[in-house]
């Protein structure tokens, strides 16, 4: 239910008062000629139908007609209005000659709710997760590398070179397209064009999907580049022997190092 404050409802008792009392006024001069009622209701400036209006309700009062209870919302704000409606002319601080209805609390009529967010912020919620990863590598490489030698070879004799010389396994695509093309195809031309493809593509393909099945472009890219330097990778380690010879593995051997 909602409360009216205590400065609205002794405004609405004075102006009953004052409605009773321009009442009796009225009432006094109906006896009068016409002229003098006139007169009076110019006066008291009241119009004849709320005078009609609060002599019903008076007569209904008396009637013994129920009164809703003094605390209660609608009928203390009708009261206030009817009261308000009958008095003089009754004006605020300002000079408003508004009439308050009702007083409606402000949780009512906002909207309290959030909005859900699908976001969080990269500190603290990313930043922690990354750096206990980092940690948890960082942990594992120094206890590996406490039980486990590197595998490394003797010391190097300069009087004699390891046939076959190859290069270390992330550089054996290069070295294998060496054998097929000449070192400034090999070693710039191609490997230039798939880098540059790959920093083109996040252009070509504009799709915002993060479904695979979505990103058929960028998925083909990027499975062409892998499995083009995995094949090369794969025949410079097992298929390259003395001479960087094309052999077979199972035929001639393994010559592969880490």
């Amino acid at each position: 239910m909602t409360e009216i404050p205590e400065h609205l409802r002794k405004r609405a008792e004075e102006a009953r008062k004052k409605a009773e009392a321009a009442k009796g006024d009225a009432g006094a001069a109906a006896d009068a000629p016409a002229e003098s009622a006139a007169s009076s209701e110019a006066a008291s400036k009241i119009p004849a139908h709320l005078l009609e209006r609060s002599k019903s309700a008076k007569q209904k009062q008396a009637a013994g007609a129920a009164v809703a209870p003094a605390d209660s919302g609608a009928g203390v704000a009708v009261a206030a209005a009817t009261a308000t409606a009958q008095a003089p002319a009754m004006t605020g601080p300002a000079g408003h000659t508004q009439r308050l209805l009702t007083v409606v609390k402000s949780g009512s009529i906002q909207d309290i709710k959030m909005k859900p967010q699908d976001k969080v912020h990269v500190w603290p919620h990313l930043i922690i997760i990354e750096f206990g990863a980092a940690l948890f590598v960082t942990a594992f490489t120094i206890f590996f590398s406490i039980w486990v030698n590197a595998p490394l070879l003797e010391l190097a004799n300069v009087n004699q070179t390891p046939n076959p010389s190859k290069a270390p396994w992330y550089f054996l695509g290069l070295q294998e397209l060496l054998t097929m093309f000449h070192p400034m195809v090999a070693g710039v031309t191609i490997p230039g064009i798939g880098l540059v493809a790959l920093g083109l593509s996040p252009y070509i393909d504009r799709n915002p999907s993060n479904r695979p099945e979505d990103r058929k472009f960028a998925v083909s890219l990027f499975t062409v580049h892998m499995m083009f330097w995995a094949v090369l990778t794969m025949i410079g380690s097992f298929f390259r022997g003395p001479g960087f010879l094309f052999i077979f593995p199972w035929a001639e051997g393994l010559f592969f190092e880490l």
